[in-house]
């Protein structure tokens, strides 16, 4: 749906602590950890950032306009050199958005969001898979909320 350039993991785990623990047995990301046999529940989404694509999913979730700054999150971990990867935890609010989108609203939101220019460069994509991926990030929420973990992000070039 998009291009490669930067990949994002999306993952959950308790705390920062927890999370940053995590950065010294990465090779490859989160998601090469669990493709290895690591104890991590992680949705690699390659190139959908938090920012914009993911961001326009949560504002469509919640009924609002999509802004910069919508999916809060900062930044707590980054390689020695400071040119990646980096690990970024998200907020709460985001979580618990993403946590709350259900089987009913699948259908609409997959239309919506599968319309945003940033999925639909190259046409629309098939409501399928549009809607794999939100059910794919949304099922990462609901783990995280049920286990009062928290979500983060680990994106690199």
């Amino acid at each position: 749906m998009t291009g490669m350039g930067v990949l994002y993991d999306y993952f959950r785990a308790a705390d920062d602590g927890a999370a940053i623990a995590l950065m010294d047995d990465l090779v490859g990301g989160p998601s090469a950890l669990a493709d290895n046999g690591g104890d991590i529940d992680v949705v690699d989404l390659k190139g959908l950032d938090f920012t914009v694509i993911l961001g326009q999913l949560v504002a469509l979730a919640r009924g609002v306009p999509w802004h910069a700054g919508l999916v809060g999150n900062n930044l707590i971990w980054s390689g020695d050199d400071g040119e990646g990867p980096w690990l970024l935890s998200l907020d709460d609010a985001t979580r618990d958005t993403l946590a709350s989108i259900d089987d009913s609203r699948l259908p609409e939101l997959s239309t919506q969001w599968g319309q945003i220019e940033e999925l639909s460069s190259s046409g629309p994509p098939p409501k399928s898979e549009v809607r794999g991926i939100i059910e794919l990030i949304a099922g990462l929420a609901k783990r995280a909320r049920h286990a009062g973990d928290h979500l983060y992000c680990w994106c690199s070039l």
